[in-house]
């Protein structure tokens, strides 16, 4: 949701929230010995694996990630699905089923990577996209991050002076969202402290909307773009504007390389560079099948550079597959770090690889051969990719060595090949719990001093609609009949009085509305009194048109105060009355424990 935190209505839900949040979040465990090297993750969002010049791409310059994969190790071949980079598992094991409403959420049984750093010692972060639920404790602040900044939702509306989660609290974002998320891990990463830090920057870009400043744009807007096997399908605009951003992204991680440089930190920091998913888009990707939301070798292929000296060799290239699941392993041998024995991980350590210790295996011949799955999150698709072959969701069957583009089914030249994915996929996809039916969890209310509740998360009952037919940063409109409702379901961790605050807006036209919240058997009514009617965001700055919600600086007003016992229950918003063209506006709510 957008919360103007420049408006005097917010301002004042602001100090609000700022008098009754608790205490700041746990600092770090025991520090350790200086020796150990900090840690920093950088995940970009919808960058495929052809965005980056080293790839071969002749569209995008990108000199500071080059120069990270010439300085240390870059991967051939790795895949990603973005929630097991945080668990090292299988994404079905920990619970996620999609990507908003959510599904998109790690089950509370599972340990994170930051987890495990903070564990032993580590100072931890996070800054930029989390999309692993907002309310405590799936918030970032209860999955082992000490600080993080940033948004909880799967994608954003606006991306310059956006609305943003500090800690929990709300604040503004300063100018554009990826240069914010670098000056925030700068000054975490050079922040004098006892021991290491770890800090995951998730940043958000090129995902769309695609909102670039005018300094890549300008750069990026006519450039040629070079044919490609979907190039009959591509958006030229919109994959101009991608790699602008891309080109963004670029300047940003050599302002990180430089300023851990003139602090004499960056031979003492690990740097892992890589992104979630295949592109966003039918552009350039090395001839490769697919885009995201593919499981194809071009929807999960991703860049991986793993860069520092002190015990990764400059100039590396590693040749056989690895993926998301071998991130928590891999980066925890490598610094020494423990991980949990009380759950199998998926992954292993990439470490040998990382080193080149070809007595350990270090190249194809030698590393033993492994099976990948790819799982979707509709509960029926996988794919399996071995050294050598791809068997798709479909059951076709590619050899990914000598037809690396997908281009010939050889299934029925190769059943025993076949026979033996189908089992590897049906085996596997059994263990971790693929497509098995999962009870919908309910949002969590009370594991915090303040429990945000955006519209992303309600349901809309009698034929309400949202903003936008994405529910991530959406807002509910046209709120015409007093049939119309959102419910949200909910468990509260804690019995007590909590102050329900709604984020709304109505023009002046349509002020008197009359709204109830009701939670369980506890209800509090209030009228909308004061006119709230600002201006869309986002499509102004916009380069192309965007499918995604626009959005608004949002007011909030009470709605009163409920005595609720703790449980599961339906928390509703209604109209009872509506003496103009519509109630409100709806963007979500701000439940305040007292």
């Amino acid at each position: 949701m957008r919360i103007d935190l420049r408006g005097c209505v917010a301002g004042a839900m602001a100090a609000l929230v700022a008098a009754l949040f608790t205490a700041g979040p746990p600092t770090a465990a025991s520090a350790q010995a200086p020796s150990r090297p900090n840690v920093l993750v950088i995940v970009a969002d919808d960058q495929g694996w052809g965005d980056v010049s080293v790839h071969g791409n002749p569209a995008v310059a990108t000199p500071r990630l080059d120069r990270l994969a010439r300085e240390g190790v870059q991967f051939a071949h790795f895949f990603v699905q973005r929630a097991e980079l945080l668990t090292g598992r299988y994404h079905p094991r920990g619970g996620v089923t999609g990507v908003s409403t959510g599904d998109e959420r790690l089950d509370l049984g599972e340990r994170t990577i930051a987890d495990v750093f903070r564990a032993a010692g580590y100072a931890t972060a996070a800054f930029g996209k989390w999309h692993n639920g907002t309310q405590p404790p799936y918030h970032p602040n209860s999955r082992g991050f000490d600080e993080f900044y940033g948004f909880t939702s799967g994608h954003w509306a606006q991306y310059i002076d956006a609305a943003m989660d500090h800690d929990g609290r709300p604040v503004t974002g300063r100018g554009y969202m990826p240069d914010d998320l670098t000056d925030r891990a700068l000054a975490f990463l050079t922040e004098p402290r006892q021991g290491p830090a770890f800090v995951w920057l998730a940043y958000n870009t090129p995902h769309s909307p695609m909102q670039v400043p005018d300094r890549w744009w300008d750069a990026a807007r006519q450039r040629q773009l070079p044919a490609h096997r979907y190039s009959a399908d591509e958006d030229v605009p919109q994959t101009r504007a991608a790699l602008a951003m891309v080109e963004n992204l670029d300047w940003n991680v050599g302002r990180l390389l430089d300023g851990l440089a003139a602090r004499q930190q960056l031979d003492d920091t690990v740097v892992v560079y890589l992104t979630d998913n295949g592109p966003n888009g039918w552009r350039w990707n090395g001839d490769m099948k697919g885009r995201k939301g593919t499981l194809d070798e071009g929807g999960v292929r991703s860049p991986l550079f793993v860069r520092w000296p002190t015990r990764v060799p400059a100039g590396g290239r590693v040749a056989p597959i690895a993926g998301a699941i071998d991130l928590l392993p891999t980066l925890a041998d490598l610094v020494d770090v423990p991980l949990p024995d009380d759950r199998p991980l998926d992954g292993r350590s990439l470490v040998p690889l990382l080193r080149g210790d070809t007595s350990a295996g270090a190249d194809a011949r030698r590393w033993p051969d492994r099976a990948l799955l790819a799982f979707s999150t509709n509960g029926r698709d996988v794919s399996v990719r071995t050294q050598q072959y791809r068997l798709d969701a479909a059951g076709a069957l590619y050899d990914m060595v000598a037809d690396p583009g997908q281009r010939q089914d050889i299934s029925a030249s190769h059943p025993a090949v076949v026979q033996q994915l189908t089992a590897t996929r049906r085996r596997v996809s059994d263990e971790v719990g693929f497509g098995r039916v999962r009870p919908r969890r309910p949002f969590t209310v009370g594991g915090a001093a303040v429990t945000s509740l955006p519209a992303r998360d309600g349901v809309p009952q009698g034929g309400l609609r949202r903003s936008s037919v994405h529910p991530n940063d959406s807002y509910f409109l046209e709120w015409s009949s007093t049939a119309y409702a959102v419910t949200w379901d909910v468990d509260v961790l804690q019995a007590g009085a909590y102050d329900v605050q709604a984020w709304y807006a109505v023009p002046a036209a349509d002020v008197g509305a009359s709204v109830r919240v009701t939670l369980g058997d506890a209800s509090a009514s209030a009228r909308v009194r004061t006119a709230h009617d600002p201006p869309l965001v986002g499509p102004p700055d916009d380069r192309v048109p965007r499918t995604e919600s626009p959005t608004k600086a949002f007011a909030s007003m009470s709605l009163g105060t409920l005595a609720v016992p703790a449980g599961r229950a339906t928390l509703r918003v209604d109209a009872t009355a509506i003496p103009g063209r519509q109630a409100w506006e709806l963007a979500g709510l701000t439940i305040v424990r007292r």
